[in-house]
């Protein structure tokens, strides 16, 4: 019974709910950036090294032995670098995009925690806060004065 009033009070403060929407944006955003790479990246590259699909480059290491109806006999085996280079440009991609993604929410974040600054609603706590700081340093000027 504590079992599901802890995970009622967890669904409820919307933890899990954030978790879900970030798991689907996330999952989402992946497609994107694997589209963006695939189709839009990686075909100019092609070109530009004439023609060469750079996925599937790869360094042969053992050859597909074959008997004399076509079967496979031994499959081979490589090193697939040109889909380890595709891995990393969705890597470094997804980085920077997530990177830039903070960089503005900080900046907005920073803009709404400023109290001086009108041109954004601050939030009530950090109003609250702020002029509780504003009291205390005038409390603290008209101690000092009366020293």
């Amino acid at each position: 019974m504590q079992l599901f009033k802890e995970f009622k009070e967890f669904a409820v403060k919307g933890n899990m709910m954030d978790m879900a929407i970030g798991i689907i944006i996330g999952a989402s955003f992946n497609k994107v950036i694997d589209v963006l790479v695939k189709k839009v990246f990686l075909p100019p590259l092609s070109l530009m090294t004439d023609g060469i699909n750079l996925q599937d480059k790869r360094i042969i290491l053992r050859e597909a032995v074959t008997n004399i109806n076509g079967g496979i006999v031994t499959s081979e085996v490589s090193i697939g670098y040109g889909a380890f280079g595709e891995a990393f440009l969705d890597f470094i991609i997804i980085g920077f995009t997530v990177f830039i993604v903070v960089k503005f929410m900080n900046k907005l974040r920073n803009r709404a925690h400023d109290s001086k600054d009108k041109t954004v609603v601050t939030p009530k706590d950090i109003e609250l806060l702020s002029h509780l700081t504003e009291l205390m340093e005038e409390q603290n000027a008209l101690l000092k004065a009366k020293q």
